[in-house]
């Protein structure tokens, strides 16, 4: 497979890993990344020598996130309904594709994951993070709420409210211990550890992998999930026509400086004894 943005490799005996591979742009997530991380997975879904599937980041982060340099919407990897709204069908369409794979995918999160790459990490099985990452979705605060509405079905009411409310970054421990991530792990143990957790994971025949894997997904489409995060697909674009996120998108760097100038002030309270 021609491949620019990511690099596979085999670790161990049927693992295959994923490394995205724009190190010099965060690893943003860009259509042709998508596209060959999409292309990637269905190639293991076929291959016999494939059992699970690592997907991590090269450099210092996992991902900074959906690549906003422009050209999102050209070239996708699949038809995607235009119209308002266009954007967060295709992404919620995107990541679904992980869960109706046969084989299960893993992410590998390290440095930090924001906005975009979450939605990419929760689209995978299995989620282990150093503890040490950094993980959020920022964009909440200034312009919408996420591409794919994963924040609630998966973590419960109060998790999501308080991630759109204040949107603070979590630390991997805390993405672990509120059931973002199931495990985290020293940074330096990190690759170690999901080799190992793959590895047992690929001693599972295919065959029932993949039962297992469709059993838990599809008790999860009986409880709504899926109809709960295709839910959220209008009020993402709804958020495009209010008056605060126009004026963002007017002036990004003028509110950016106003909001981190009151966090500053906050801390600084905090720090000072002020409440």
């Amino acid at each position: 497979m021609d491949v620019s943005q990511i690099v596979v490799d085999r670790p161990a005996p049927f693992v295959a890993r994923i490394t995205l591979n724009r190190p010099d742009k965060r690893n943003a997530i860009s259509t042709p990344m998508r596209s060959e991380i999409l292309a990637a997975l269905e190639a293991h879904d076929r291959a016999d020598d494939v059992h699970v599937t690592i997907v991590r980041g090269a450099g210092d982060c996992f991902s900074a996130g959906y690549d906003l340099g422009g050209g999102l919407m050209d070239d996708l990897p699949f038809h995607s309904a235009p119209g308002d709204g266009a954007w967060t069908r295709q992404a919620t369409d995107t990541w679904f594709r992980f869960w109706d794979l046969a084989k299960p995918v893993i992410a590998q999160v390290h440095g930090y994951a924001i906005a975009g790459a979450t939605e990419l990490v929760q689209a995978c099985d299995l989620v282990y993070v150093a503890d040490d990452a950094r993980i959020g979705y920022p964009i909440v605060r200034v312009a919408s709420p996420p591409d794919w509405q994963y924040h609630m079905p998966l973590l419960g009411v109060r998790r999501a409210l308080e991630i759109m409310l204040i949107g603070d970054d979590l630390t991997g421990a805390e993405a672990a211990a509120i059931g973002w991530a199931n495990r985290a792990f020293p940074a330096d143990a990190l690759e170690r550890e999901v080799l190992d957790l793959a590895e047992r994971a690929a001693a599972v025949a295919p065959d029932l992998a993949q039962l297992n894997k469709r059993m838990v997904h599809r008790q999860a489409d009986v409880m709504g999930v899926r109809a709960a995060m295709r839910a959220g697909e209008e009020f993402q674009a709804l958020a495009g026509h209010q008056a605060s996120v126009q004026a963002f998108k007017a002036d990004p760097l003028g509110t950016m400086k106003r909001i981190n100038a009151a966090d500053a002030e906050r801390r600084a309270r905090r720090e000072g004894g002020g409440g």
